[in-house]
């Protein structure tokens, strides 16, 4: 087999869809297999039936397949996404394995049902009963129970053992004895009868038959592993959905015609038409027209976005409103959905610490479990116990103990709230952030954009004595809006939406440093620092409101025409309004919540005192973040930092659990441990609520695994219960594990929906 040279970076990453496997200890076996090879680092997931291999540049995937294969199961790398099944389509019909399993359970059960009637009630059994649940039974055991014994065969040409060991060995022991009684023994002569029974108890071995147990345990088994195959399919939908969002073509602008083609087609710098009703095809920057953008798909938001000329669309919201021109800045892999969707997939295939425990646990629990059932038989055999007791005692021990709970508890879990937290825009880029969930005492608040709206918006207009406020915001506003400052343009849309539209500005010039002019309604207006007043009279009470506004640390302007200040406007970057709510929300978690911000203490305080954060850490310079998370760290905090810009990156990834504002930069959302992709500090509740509830369903499904496994093993082992039964409840126990972790799918966010409007000036 051809490998890369030794010690070469491993910077490249291979997915491979696994197929064959049955239990946890398949994928033990995978991983193993592939972890031996030079350079190569494997995570093989039973859930996701998925191997994450990283292996050095130039790695031939053929040699990753190759090893697979030689282990006895599948692999192929994944199929391009215009061969996948589109949104409508069947998913079931897609997946043979499924569909082989629906066609032996339904025959399983037409066929074994009459057999377990017939062998549990001495009133129906005929003379020569015995030989039609022979009949009935065979089948079962043969085909039905087929893939048991193939990958029992395989794993054992390998020396190896798995679930499907345990399986065939139980199953295929109770036929035989059967057929030994009925053929050699006295169980075939006519008039015999049988009575069934929990329990074990003495008897004559060759008068007895086990085709109940044998067919029983088939239909069982089949049964929990058809629920568990359709249950995983259910755990990973939110995946499957969040795919499903894109459009599928998209009107490009070629020439001046609108041409519809695939969007696989769209290249960045393309201009494409995006109509009332439809999906926007890809990231972009609106070139014409304006909008509501629903984004609810995405973000969870309910409220639609006003978008406009020059403003950033994502795809895969839908364009409520007019006609849209946009031109493509993101295509393909770079877009926020698939890096969405490529995150939740990361996070859904890596591996947990406490799932590596589960792991290795299951590796060496069948060679274990065997060796204890040839125990057990011997014990009986050695204490005086017929044959037939022994074996049946034996034959328990191997059905009740197979691990498969084991190897479902945590990939179902992270399956399922992994892709719960897509569907509320919380992506969390593995599952090891869990563990730092459970953990966390302090989270640290970046305050602009994070806390803050981190937009200029103008909170106050203050007018001179005898002036109109009307009039006052409608000059100002006008004038305003012809600059591209951002506290002009604040101005400029505060002054709309209180007036109404402005009127126009002629003679408009911008005063570097000062502020700017232009003529109103045939007046000079002036807006800006008190220097360019010249020799206007300032009123005291606009002097007063001045002062007022800078020492909540906010930025006034003042209003002068003919020769005279006619108001003061006030901008600032205001709270979100949901901010409080979230503070509120984190203190319910046990958090205790830090403002950390650059800006001067008296802002900082302003702003925690409005939110309810006691304790503020102020005019941090940006290099200096990481060094506060780091002094909170030493004092035995485990800090979270949630934060949206680059100067937030390095204290994000310092943090013991890093939340990125999904408004923010690349750069914080890289190095975050969750993205909040609504850009609401309500989703930091949720994501640290969401971790905890399934790090709490993960220890819970464990328990349960190891817990059903110590408890029913002894049982088995005394003779306490039968195989049928034993199967029943081995399967029953992955069916309950399953579903216990689709129960993450009803978690609720509590953000209640943000109000529509700004603050009122």
């Amino acid at each position: 087999m051809a490998t890369s040279p030794a010690r070469q970076p491993l910077d490249v990453g291979i997915e491979l869809e696994i197929g064959g496997m049955t239990c946890a200890s398949c994928a033990n076996r995978i991983e193993r297999k592939l972890n031996k090879l030079d350079g190569v680092s494997a995570s093989v997931n039973y859930a996701t039936e998925k191997a994450r291999v990283t292996v050095p540049e130039g790695y031939d995937p053929s040699d990753l397949v190759a090893v697979v294969e030689q282990t006895g199961y599948t692999a192929a790398l994944p199929a391009p996404p215009e061969e996948r099944a589109e949104p409508g389509e069947d998913r079931e019909a897609e997946d043979p394995e499924l569909r082989s399993l629906r066609q032996r359970l339904i025959g399983a059960a037409v066929l074994t049902i009459p057999v377990i009637v017939l062998s549990m009630v001495p009133a129906l059994q005929f003379t020569n009963w015995q030989w039609l649940v022979l009949a009935l039974a065979s089948p079962v055991v043969v085909w039905a129970a087929w893939p048991f014994h193939r990958a029992a065969a395989i794993t054992l040409r390998h020396g190896a053992a798995s679930m499907d060991t345990l399986i065939s060995v139980g199953v295929s022991a109770a036929f035989l004895w059967s057929l030994y009684a009925l053929f050699l023994g006295s169980a075939g002569m006519p008039g015999m009868t049988h009575e069934f029974s929990l329990a074990i108890g003495p008897s004559d071995g060759s008068a007895n038959i086990y085709l109940e147990v044998a067919a029983g345990v088939t239909l069982f088994i089949l049964l929990g592993r058809y629920l568990e195959k359709r249950s995983k399919r259910q755990a990973g939908a939110a995946l499957r959905a969040l795919l499903d969002m894109g459009a599928k073509d998209v009107a490009v602008l070629r020439d001046g015609a609108e041409v519809r083609v695939p969007v696989a087609e769209l290249a960045v710098g393309d201009l494409f038409v995006v109509r009332p009703g439809e999906k926007i095809a890809t990231d972009g920057i609106v070139d014409q027209g304006s909008s509501a953008v629903d984004a609810s798909m995405l973000t969870g938001e309910s409220v639609p976005v006003e978008v406009g000329e020059g403003d950033a669309v994502t795809g895969a919201t839908v364009n409520a409103g007019g006609r849209l021109v946009v031109r493509a800045t993101r295509v393909g892999a770079d877009t926020q959905l698939a890096r969405m969707a490529q995150m939740v997939e990361d996070a859904q295939s890596g591996k947990a610490e406490i799932q590596r425990l589960a792991d290795r646990v299951s590796g060496v629990f069948v060679p274990i479990v065997i060796v204890i059932a040839l125990g057990v038989l011997a014990v009986w055999l050695l204490t005086g116990h017929p044959a037939e007791a022994a074996f049946t005692a034996a034959v328990a021990v191997l059905i009740i103990a197979c691990p498969c709970a084991l190897g479902l508890a945590t990939p179902t879990a992270l399956l399922v709230g992994t892709g719960r937290g897509a569907q509320l825009g919380i992506l969390l880029k593995g599952p090891e952030v869990l563990e730092s969930t459970r953990k966390v005492d302090t989270v640290l608040l970046d305050k602009t954009g994070t806390v803050t709206t981190g937009r200029m918006t103008m909170v106050d207009a203050t007018p001179a004595t005898g002036a109109d406020r009307a009039e006052l915001l409608r000059r100002a506003g006008a004038v305003e809006n012809a600059s591209e400052h951002p506290i002009a343009q604040a101005i400029a849309k505060g002054a709309a939406e209180t007036d109404g539209p402005l009127p126009e500005v002629t003679d408009f010039e911008n005063l570097a440093g000062r502020g700017v002019r232009g003529v109103v309604e045939g007046v000079e207006v002036r807006v800006g620092r008190e220097s360019l007043l010249e020799d206007a009279t300032f009123p005291a009470e606009l002097a007063e409101a001045m002062s007022a506004a800078q020492s909540r640390g906010e930025t006034a302007v003042i209003v002068a025409w003919e020769g005279r200040a006619r108001g003061v406007l006030v901008v600032a970057d205001v709270v979100k309004p949901t901010s409080h709510e979230a503070i509120t929300q984190l203190k319910g978690l046990g958090l205790t919540p830090v403002l950390l911000t650059g800006d001067h203490r008296a802002v900082a305080e302003q702003i925690a005192a409005e939110v309810g954060i006691e304790q503020v850490i102020a005019g941090v310079l940006p290099e200096d973040k990481i060094a506060e998370v780091r002094r909170l760290q030493e004092q035995g905090k485990v800090v979270a930092m949630v934060g949206d810009g680059v100067n937030d990156a390095p204290a994000l990834a310092q943090a013991d659990l890093g939340l990125a504002m999904g408004t923010g930069t690349d750069v914080a959302i890289e190095a975050g441990d969750i993205t909040l992709v609504r850009g609401d500090l309500r989703s930091a509740a949720d994501a640290i609520r969401l971790s905890r509830r399934t790090l709490g369903t993960i220890k819970g499904n464990l328990f349960w695994a190891f817990a059903y496994n110590v408890a029913a093993i002894p049982l088995a082992a005394l003779g306490l219960l039968n195989p049928m039964l034993a199967g029943a409840a081995m399967a029953f126990s992955s069916v309950f594990v399953v579903g216990n972790s689709l129960r993450l799918r009803s978690f609720r966010s509590r953000a209640q929906d943000a109000p529509a409007t700004g603050p009122s000036v």
